[in-house]
Formats: structure tokens, sequence, C-alpha cells
């Protein structure tokens, strides 16, 4: 399950390109606030620590500043030693290396599972960056 979680959170997360315009309020499906994304791609938890960020090329790095991987611009999403762990579609439908679809982010911040079961809502936050928040930084 964290592998799932992992593959999940990295595939969503290193394909934002657009940072929020000041930071949004990430939720879980219980609505208790688990953390937030700000206007330059700082991740906190509900302690305002930092424990991540999306830069503009793709790239994510953990809470040490270590790069963890990249998504590239056709959404296909590789792990820090460049392997290919997954892919993003257009719709939001997040896929793993074996092509096994494993969650989808809707347009409204909406974080679905494999069961379309809610993990959440990112309501104003990149889709992608809101998956990424919900599968890697708050599993």
């Amino acid at each position: 399950m964290r592998h799932f979680a992992f593959t999940l959170a990295f595939i969503i997360g290193l394909l934002m390109f657009a940072a929020p315009t000041e930071a949004q309020t990430l939720r879980n499906g219980s609505n208790s606030v688990v953390g937030k994304v700000e206007s330059d791609g700082t991740v906190r938890n509900r302690s305002n620590s930092r424990i991540g960020k999306f830069e503009s090329d793709g790239t994510v790095r953990n809470g040490s500043n270590s790069r963890i991987g990249k998504i590239e611009r056709d959404g296909t999403v590789r792990d820090g030693s460049n392997r290919q762990i997954g892919k993003i579609e257009s719709d939001g439908t997040v896929r793993d290396a074996s092509n096994r679809k494993i969650g989808k982010i809707e347009s409204d911040g909406t974080v679905r599972n494999s069961n379309n079961s809610s993990m959440g809502k990112a309501e104003g936050v990149n889709r992608r960056q809101a998956a990424a928040c919900f599968f890697f930084f708050f599993n």
C-alpha cells in the first residue's frame, strides 16, 4: 500500500507546472485541514513545517530539499533514479508503471483513490499538486 501511495503521489506531484497564487488549504476526507501549498510551491503540514516543494520545471523535493523525482511535460513520472513509475493522463487519471488506474484528480480539486473514494480536497490548488499532496506528503 505504501508503494501504491508513493507511486500515485509521485506521479501526480511531479506533473504540476503552475503554483497557486496564494497559499491554499488542503483538507482530508473528514474536512480537517492537513496542510497547505504556498504560492512558491512549498508544501507545509498542519503544524506549518515545510515538508516538500514543487518546482516549476516539474521537479519535486522533500522537506530536506532532496530531489525525489520529476514529472515530464507529457505526464510521464520518474522517480529520483529516473525510472518511469507512472503517468498522469490529460483527464486526470493516474496510472502506475503497469498502466493500472490507481486514482484520479477531479477538476474541482477532489482526489479519489482507485475505489473512487474521496481522499480529500484542495480547492484552488493545481490538480496535480493536490493529488501529490494527498498521495505523497499526507499518506
